[in-house]
């Protein structure tokens, strides 16, 4: 038998003796493999009786896998700057605002909280490293300057994502400022350069420069695509600052850096600045959008106003010595200020920091309000010009939350994933994917909650808290050690999700470890908490935690006590309610000898338990808890750290070690092969479908020694070496199998992962998330389709004037504006305001396309002839029209009517203001009377030399009979005109 079956073997290419053909090799530093196949005999045997030939060990190139971020890099400490919100400014209404990611700006609207856009986000011209600052232009509404520590200062035009200029400041920039009184200036905070002896490697020092940079650039580099300066000038030095802003009157300069406040004038930039010391270091800044102070915070929780822009206390009498300026404390928080923001009347100054609490600081009573548990600690304080006024705070989960000014209450909050970074990566990852949402279960930024993040609308579903607990601590006091979320797994069926939740112990407290069964409910889109149970292995640590294929229903744990439990479900009828309650209980508790379980596994019809325990692997009957069979590997692997059923049906089983990975074939009772790697193997996921395993080694790249990678071989249950051998570059913390979508090939694998660095990654063939909107550079669009761009005329005229009513029915009155000439408008006006010709030149060209002439009176009889006439009403909602308003079919007016109003026009575009103010005062009298005015009211007005040909009384006005009523002009107010000698 076993003869045939060796035989059978080597017909399929399994055996020894078959020798792959070499790939093109690379010699690699770390992760060098040696692939084997030991024919172990009988699992009772032991150590193997028939070792077969060993394969040559080979290296194999290994590539970059395919791999995407899910998450966003670290947030800014910088606020988000708000556009403003003039009525016809931006399309739709809406108001937008720039939040610095990284090397981008991402361009969010201020109603759906989405990304619409990002600015120098892999673009020709973006920023190389961090963006430091980002203000809009002064000058310019619809223009944004960001800073980068690359050295570049840009100016975009934001709406169609234009990079308009670039500067080249040759030193990182970490704070920009700008007025409207400096045309063609912007004030700079720089840090300097420092290299390194003989390494040539720059970094940054702590002395900071603040300089006075043109716009304007130098001919050289006029048409280039960076461009220098024309003109820098230095305006003073000072530490590296944390806050740098100049005052809304544009008359100071203030910078904060460690203990000292730098005051500068700029109408005397020539005398620097002035120095005023803090008690404690100075974290932010802030000015008062009227008044001539502004607003510090420090490190000690302290909110300290300033009153010292005053030309008398800034005037230096001796140069270095430093001062002290009357200032008013306000003091509430216990640890550091992050972020102050004064509201736009002036009356309120906004404060926040660690606590995650906002308080509202009433400044002349000293009266303070609060809005607690905001979700995270505050990192910046926005105020958006908006109706109703609200608060936008910029947490440090990258989070944000808008605050209602007058509830004081959350109205909304959105944010993407966000993460804990102050979680240990040593510590276990809970990571899972939920398949009936279409979401997977990340860990939150607080290490005893969960999130659902869903990867096809990348948005941020719901954070689950797992453990309540206390997020603040005072400073006086130890910090408290929070429950931590250690493990998260989903039920194949997505039915149920098992959670492990611990928290270390002291002296003076007992640890807490709890094992917690949620159920989905589908109405609310929700996990609600269905078992809870306290200590399933004691104050020792669970090794892990699986569920069974369904039917079985059933959930084991394995413990570092050395106890491997089955729970089930149990179903009770309930007394109050004609309905059954379902919990979760313990069915029993096995063991194997003095063995530690470090990984329990099902088979894929749930026949079998295969618990890996030291040296071993044990198999058990779940129906009966019985142990069936023992695999013993000591020899060839010695510390067994997972076992993983291999396809569908399970006949393989892949037993994975610190360094080694043994395919036991279970029909045949035989290894297949033996894979011992040089690196350490961080963990082996298992294709669902296919016979095919992912082996995760720790590595390092030759390329750059700095970079940790991760190595992935493919393995194939009928190949002794690995099908595919990749790397990705970074170092994982938990990874798990993701479905990949139908158009890949069902060999594919498709992972998800968290890495080291706290970074949420998909990887694997053709790895690729969904189109999003904001993702790259482009224009800003409505908001909704088909929405009408806000403008002063569709309020006049209303919006059915702007609308294309090709495909409605005909109406009887004349229309105005045809839609071909309509689209031809709109094309001509649709181009960014810099590339548009002047209006005066588009003038005769924008009457015509909006005017239409009048057609003759045969045509228009004809053309109502041929038109079924229908008597409707057309009313616009967005105009005000009373309720005893009556349309005709014919139209609003007659022609009487408007052949009055085209001679008054005619009147004005033709003759002289005086002229005209004469002769309507005379048609105004003889009106009144019945009589049409005298020729000779008229005088003739002369042009170079030239009489105006002047129309006769016949053409120039109606007779009396056509003559509009008088009686619905309502009378004149004032002092009654004396009768006109020629009436």
């Amino acid at each position: 038998m076993a003869a045939s079956a060796h035989t059978a073997r080597r017909s399929r290419g399994e055996g020894a003796n078959i020798q792959k053909k070499k790939k093109p090799q690379r010699k690699l530093d770390k992760g060098k493999a040696r692939a084997s196949v030991q024919d172990l005999g009988n699992v009772q045997a032991g150590p193997s009786h028939d070792d077969g030939p060993s394969a040559s060990s080979g290296v194999w190139e290994s590539e970059e896998w395919p791999w995407v971020s899910i998450t966003d890099a670290s947030p800014s400490k910088q606020a988000p700057v708000f556009t403003k919100d003039g009525r016809y400014e931006l399309p739709a209404f809406t108001i937008y605002f720039f939040n610095i990611v990284g090397s981008s700006v991402k361009v969010y609207s201020a109603a759906t909280g989405l990304v619409v856009s990002s600015l120098s986000s892999g673009t020709s011209g973006s920023h190389q490293d961090i963006i430091t600052s980002a203000i809009l232009s002064p000058h310019n509404a619809f223009q944004l300057i960001t800073g980068s520590l690359d050295g570049c200062i840009k100016t975009w035009n934001f709406i169609d994502a234009v990079l308009l200029q670039t500067l080249n400041v040759e030193h990182p920039v970490h704070f920009i400022a700008a007025h409207q009184q400096f045309k063609d200036c912007l004030f700079v905070s720089t840090a300097k350069r420092q290299y390194a002896r003989g390494k040539g490697k720059a970094s940054l020092s702590d002395d900071g420069l603040i300089l006075r940079i043109s716009t304007k650039p130098t001919l050289e580099t006029a048409n280039r695509d960076i461009q220098n300066s024309s003109e820098i000038a230095l305006v003073g030095k000072t530490r590296l600052p944390h806050g740098f802003s100049m005052s809304p009157s544009g008359a100071w300069l203030v910078a904060i850096a460690g203990h000292k406040a730098y005051v500068a004038s700029t109408a005397d930039l020539k005398a620097g600045f002035t120095k005023f010391v803090s008690p404690e270091a100075l974290t932010c800044l802030a000015f008062h959008p009227f008044d001539e102070y502004f607003a510090t915070g420090d490190d000690k929780g302290v909110v300290r106003l300033w009153y010292c822009l005053d030309k008398d206390l800034t005037t230096q009498t001796v140069v270095g010595v430093e001062k002290r300026a009357p200032t008013t404390t306000l003091h509430w928080h216990a640890h550091a200020v992050s972020a102050l923001a004064f509201t736009s009347n002036g009356a309120y100054l906004l404060s926040g920091g660690e606590e995650s609490v906002l308080v509202i600081w009433q400044i002349h009573t000293g009266k303070k309000e609060f809005v607690p548990r905001v979700g995270a600690p505050i990192m910046n304080i926005s105020i958006p010009r908006s109706r109703p006024e609200e608060y936008l705070l910029g947490l440090t989960d990258a989070s944000f939350v808008f605050v209602g000014a007058e509830t004081l209450k959350i109205t909304r909050s959105f944010s993407r994933i966000k993460f804990d970074s102050s979680q240990n990566p040593s510590d276990s990852t809970p990571l899972a994917v939920h398949s009936l949402s279409a979401t997977v279960i990340l860990p939150s930024s607080h290490p005893s909650s969960l999130q659902t993040y869903s990867l096809s609308k990348s948005k941020l579903i719901a954070e689950l808290e797992i453990a309540p607990s206390n997020r603040v601590s005072r400073r006086e006091e130890k910090v408290l050690e929070p429950s931590r979320v250690v493990c998260a797994i989903v039920s194949h069926s997505g039915e149920w999700m098992a959670t492990v939740d611990t928290r270390a112990g002291d002296d003076s407290f007992r640890g807490e470890a709890y094992l917690k069964m949620w159920r989905w409910e589908e109405a609310s889109s929700s996990w609600v908490l269905n078992t809870r149970v306290n200590r399933p292995h004691g104050l020792t640590k669970i090794t892990s935690i699986s569920f069974s294929p369904e039917p079985i229903g059933l959930l084991v744990t394995t413990g570092q006590d050395g106890s491997i439990k089955m729970w089930r479900l149990r179903s009770i009828q309930s007394k109050k309610k004609d309905s059954s309650e379902s919990f979760w209980v313990l069915r029993s508790t096995v063991a194997f000898r003095d063995e530690i379980p470090n990984h329990a596994s099902w088979s894929p019809d749930g026949s079998l338990l295969a618990v890996s325990l030291g040296p071993f692997v044990a198999f058990y009957d779940p129906s009966s808890s019985c142990l069936v069979r023992v695999l013993a590997i000591r020899e060839t692997c010695p510390m067994v750290t997972s076992a993983h059923f291999l396809g569908a049906g399970g006949r393989y089983l892949a037993v994975v070690g610190k360094r080694d990975v043994v395919l036991w074939d279970l029909v045949v009772q035989r290894a297949q092969w033996l894979y011992r790697s040089e690196a350490p193997i961080y963990a082996a996921i298992s294709h669902p479908h296919e016979e095919r395993l992912a082996v995760l080694e720790r590595g390092q790249p030759t390329t750059d020694p700095d970079i940790r990678a991760t190595f992935v071989s493919i393995f194939d249950a009928y190949t002794i070496a690995p099908s595919k051998r990749v790397t990705v570059p970074f170092l994982l913390r938990a990874a798990v199998w993701y479905p990949p979508s139908q158009s890949h090939e069902p060999t594919s694998f498709s992972l998800l992962g968290i890495t080291s660095k706290n970074c949420a990654v998909l990887f694997g063939d053709e790895a690729q998330l969904p189109t999003d909107t904001g993702v790259s550079t482009g224009a800003l669009v409505d908001s909704s389709a088909g929405a009408q761009k806000a403008s002063l005329f569709r309020d006049i005229f209303g919006v059915s004037a702007f609308t294309d009513n090709s495909t409605a029915p005909v109406a009887t009155f004349y229309p105005v504006m045809s839609s071909s000439a309509r689209r031809t408008t709109e094309t001509i006006l649709d181009v960014p305001a810099y590339l548009s010709p002047p209006v005066g030149s588009l003038y005769n060209v924008l009457l015509e396309s909006f005017l239409q002439r009048r057609l003759p009176e045969d045509n228009l009889a004809a053309e109502s002839a041929s038109q079924p006439i229908k008597e409707i009403g057309i009313v616009d909602e967005s105009m005000d029209v009373g309720q005893e308003t009556q349309l005709s079919g014919r139209g609003f007016v007659d022609e009487e009517e408007i052949g009055s109003f085209v001679e008054l026009f005619r009147q004005i575009a033709v003759e002289s203001p005086l002229a005209y103010h004469h002769a309507a005062s005379l048609r105004s009298t003889h009106a009144s009377f019945g009589a049409a005015p005298p020729t000779s009211s008229r005088p003739k007005h002369r042009d170079k030399g030239k009489s105006i040909p002047q129309p006769t009384p016949q053409e120039s006005y109606p007779s009396p009979e056509s003559t509009p009523s008088l009686t619905a002009v309502p009378p004149t107010v004032g002092r009654k005109r004396r009768k006109s000698q020629a009436s």
